[in-house]
């Protein structure tokens, strides 16, 4: 198994990191452009696996459709192709294969789309017959993934009747929704929203040429990294105070950690600028989920006791993510509490750490980009296992770790804990 070792730079973190472009910015937009009539210029597009599978998909015009980890690329992609003539597979990894697209498919059966499941119902891969969507009413389960509703919301204007969405139980990640609403009123489109109702009349969308901004999800390693380093002047190019961006939170959360945030005309500078003003950090993170292997880390690393509510989404993602925080941060001496599938906790209370540990990833950018900070709580560093995994949200990770003054060396071992 291939790892990558790292450990922290000797004399505090100082660097100029250019951010990679947001692929959930970038990954709506294509879509956008793609139903647009006259589709315009897209710059600064992300260059990660995810936002690669759907420009490829969108432009090859191939049959089979492989996205590989993709899990926005299947969403989007099933929807956008459901309205399209033409017949698809929509096919993936073998974890793919196991993430639930049930919900989403039925939702567009009811709208006209023709869709079955080659495999095992309920998961891909997918056969999409494409045609013309009628469109018209539907209900979704807000609390299951914030991308089926937003794949919906994209397509709705290109129905024959348009959509009228209701939402029941508790919505997560709803600035992700923002963000869709957001892109779609760039793109000249109308969409009402009344309480747990949104609504789409059928219309035309107007593509506009546009920039896409630095994805605050990357910055997030940063704000992390500035937090765990006794001195850290960080500058992160590319990132905007009144960013659509749900992740753009960070900011006051990572203020209480001692990261403070300055914003420049070219994006925002963080400095380490005090301990954390806390002494114990409780969040509701269902806004934010894709935030919960960062500030658990975080927390752990400094020693500060956490509860984080409302990860009931992350048991789907590209791995159980709930899982494997609790697997991993237990080789580090931290035992998490939280079995109940929406919550994780830690009281201050340690274990035995293992020897020599191997951050196992799982498959899964987060696990260790999140987790790869640790170098800087330890002397010893840390060993981050199959580290190419980064390229699905940021390609160039480790080369920007190693520009801060990281050292991350490659290495080879037979057997990893996990």
């Amino acid at each position: 198994m291939n790892y990558y070792a790292i450990n922290a730079p000797p004399a505090g973190l100082k660097a100029v990191i250019a951010l990679p472009a947001s692929k959930s910015i970038s990954n709506r937009v294509l879509v956008l452009n793609a139903l647009s009539p006259c589709p315009q210029e897209i710059r600064n597009l992300s260059d990660c696996d995810d936002t690669e599978v759907m420009l490829h998909a969108l432009r090859s015009g191939a049959a089979e459709v492989d996205i590989r980890a993709a899990g926005t690329a299947m969403r989007f992609l099933t929807a956008c192709l459901a309205g399209k003539t033409g017949t698809w597979t929509i096919t993936g990894t073998e974890r793919m294969k196991n993430r639930p697209v049930k919900i989403l498919v039925d939702a567009l059966r009811s709208l006209g789309a023709k869709i079955s499941f080659p495999e095992k119902d309920g998961f891909p891969p997918l056969r999409v017959e494409g045609r013309p969507l009628q469109g018209g009413e539907v209900t979704i389960e807000g609390g299951v993934s914030s991308q089926y509703i937003s794949a919906l919301l994209m397509v709705a204007p290109v129905m024959k009747n348009g959509l009228c969405l209701h939402l029941t139980g508790e919505t997560v990640s709803k600035p992700y929704l923002r963000l869709t609403v957001g892109l779609m009123r760039q793109f000249g489109v109308t969409v009402a929203v009344n309480g747990r109702t949104l609504t789409v009349a059928p219309q035309t969308y107007a593509a506009v040429p546009l920039t896409v901004e630095s994805d605050w999800s990357a910055a997030s390693y940063w704000y992390e990294m500035a937090a765990l380093s006794g001195q850290a002047e960080v500058r992160l190019t590319g990132l905007f105070r009144d960013s659509l961006q749900g992740d753009a939170a960070i900011v006051p959360l990572f203020e209480r950690l001692g990261v403070e945030t300055r914003f420049l005309p070219d994006g925002a500078a963080l400095k380490r600028v005090a301990p954390p003003a806390c002494r114990r950090l409780e969040l509701d993170l269902t806004d934010m989920p894709d935030m919960a292997q960062t500030l658990t880390a975080t927390c752990a690393a400094l020693d500060m006791p956490f509860r984080f509510d409302g990860l009931q989404s992350l048991k789907i993602k590209e791995t159980d993510r709930l899982e494997a925080l609790r697997t991993e941060l237990r080789k580090f001496g931290y035992p998490l509490n939280g079995r109940d599938g929406r919550t994780l906790e830690w009281n201050g209370e340690r274990c035995r750490a293992d020897a020599s540990p191997v951050i196992h990833t799982y498959e899964d950018h987060r696990m260790a980009m999140a987790l790869a900070p640790l170098a800087l709580a330890r002397p010893e560093g840390v060993r981050v296992a199959c580290p190419e995994v980064v390229s699905k949200s940021y390609p160039h990770f480790w080369d920007d770790l190693r520009s801060a003054g990281f050292s991350v060396a490659a290495g080879h071992t037979e057997t990893v804990n996990g």
